[in-house]
């Protein structure tokens, strides 16, 4: 076993690919601290397509894993697994082997795997408990088609500071989709609300990660166990950074089922990020048999009246980066300023000069959850109260 990672996290956003998007992924990699520098930059001179992605990180799992280095074994299956269209299956073997790949690397961190009963299926939670008097409990989810393994950096973060550490998929994601075939509801409450029954939870802090920002924020609305949350970075209204025209036409594609067909197939065959993002849509609410018109209404759920944000009454914590393509700086000052009832809001941009100014803080993660730390140690009394 390769020896264990140090406890500072990698700093710098580097150009790994040419295209942003391959770019971002690989960064991402490299950011939440489990791959090699040298590995990663490899797989960007390799892939030149989706189809590459697969084959490329398939063969340094399959190095890393021969030499023992699990970690950085695990992460590459996350990594070959990502790009690989619903359909193929390749997929979910290959979700397989990151499992037991991670929990063979992992084993020293004494994980503890629980199963939480949800409608038919179940979700996929673990807890970590402090070494030492717990300060609190932190329940971490991810967005969109993440894994929650691929946040361990911030379980062992926590729990490092003293905090009991509950993380889970969600409805639509790792486990408890794949195993478990639970379908994505943007209804966050749900979940989180049968978590912290399984794991008898009050008093909790909440982190959203990616479009769990979204997710997090329509939770705590609902569920008052929650005293804080940490959107990282919001969502809010997937429409609000577009001008009314945009949005209108839109609502208007909506009422006009054929030519949104027409369109959503041939948008997706020309980009394939887009390709990307409509098939997993469609899978993580397991309507992969159903047109790709379905997308559109579950991208508009996410929107400022579904979330209620005037309904939250927590402490909130909103970070975002300055250059983020994905969930825009202006989605954070809208989020901010909807929270007309919280305890209190706290806002942080982060910086290019941080080397943090993209999505979630890749490329300077370490920083992002240095600043959560801080503020969590100032609003951390019972209930909520600083």
């Amino acid at each position: 076993m390769e020896p264990a990672p140090g406890e500072v996290l990698p700093v710098g956003y580097h150009r790994f690919a040419r295209s942003r998007f391959v770019n971002y992924q690989l960064n991402r990699w490299y950011s939440l601290g489990f791959t090699r520098f040298d590995d990663v930059a490899e797989a960007g001179r390799r892939i030149r397509s989706f189809e590459d992605n697969a084959r490329v990180f398939g063969s340094l799992a399959g190095a890393a894993e021969a030499e023992g280095r699990l970690r950085n074994a695990a992460f590459y299956y996350r990594a070959a697994e990502f790009l690989v269209d619903p359909a193929d299956p390749a997929k979910l073997p290959l979700y397989q082997r990151f499992r037991e790949t991670f929990d063979a690397g992992f084993i020293e961190e004494e994980i503890e795997r629980e199963l939480v009963p949800y409608g038919d299926g179940a979700l996929s939670a673990a807890r970590l408990t402090p070494r030492g008097p717990a300060r609190g409990t932190v329940v971490i989810h991810g967005g969109f088609d993440s894994f929650i393994e691929e946040f361990f950096c911030f379980w062992r973060f926590f729990r490092d500071l003293g905090y009991e550490v509950v993380a889970f998929d969600g409805p639509g994601q790792g486990a408890s989709h794949r195993l478990h075939g639970v379908p994505h509801d943007h209804d966050w409450e749900k979940p989180v609300g049968r978590v912290l029954d399984h794991f008898g939870l009050e008093d909790v802090t909440l982190l959203g990660i990616s479009f769990g920002g979204y997710w997090c924020v329509r939770a705590a609305a609902f569920d008052k166990r929650i005293s804080r949350v940490i959107v990282h970075p919001p969502l809010f209204d997937l429409l609000a950074p577009y001008p009314p025209t945009v949005q209108g036409f839109l609502h208007w594609m909506v009422r006009h089922e054929r030519f949104m067909a027409w369109s959503i197939r041939t948008r997706t065959a020309l980009v394939p990020v887009l390709r990307h993002a409509v098939r997993n849509c469609l899978y993580i609410t397991n309507q992969l048999d159903r047109e790709p018109t379905v997308v559109v209404p579950w991208f508009l759920g996410m929107n400022a009246a579904h979330l209620h944000s005037e309904l939250v009454d927590q402490h909130v914590l909103i970070t975002v980066g300055a250059a983020d393509r994905f969930q825009s700086p202006r989605l954070a000052s809208l989020q901010a300023a909807a929270l007309t009832n919280a305890r209190s809001v706290t806002s942080r941009v982060f910086t290019s000069a941080e080397n943090a100014q993209n999505h979630c803080q890749m490329g300077n993660l370490g920083l992002a959850l240095s600043v959560m730390a801080d503020w969590l140690e100032a609003h951390s009394g019972r209930d909520g109260q600083a």
